[in-house]
């Protein structure tokens, strides 16, 4: 019998996050869009700073490709929530 693959962990953006999203353009938009389904590929990357939001999550910075992602990550529904997205610099 085949081994089912667990589900995959996807990217959810918050309205902060969309905002900033739909003011890019396209190019910059494409590059985003695809390093948040990097991330969530990833969800168990260990982050190099972490901090508490107001619901006592715990919020991790990404620096990435010119862009810094704040995310939290929930694992029990495989959901990468990004928080804020600005550009770096």
């Amino acid at each position: 019998m085949p081994v089912a693959e667990p589900r995959a962990y996807h990217p959810y953006f918050s309205g902060v996050a969309v905002a900033f999203f739909a003011a890019l353009p396209r190019r910059q938009q494409r590059k985003v869009l695809d390093r948040a389904h990097e991330l969530a590929a990833d969800p168990f990357l260990v982050p190099d700073d972490q901090s508490q939001d107001a619901d006592q999550r715990m919020v991790s910075p990404l620096l990435t490709e010119g862009f810094i992602f704040d995310y939290w990550v929930d694992h029990a529904v495989r959901k990468v929530m990004i928080t804020d997205i600005e550009k770096a610099g």
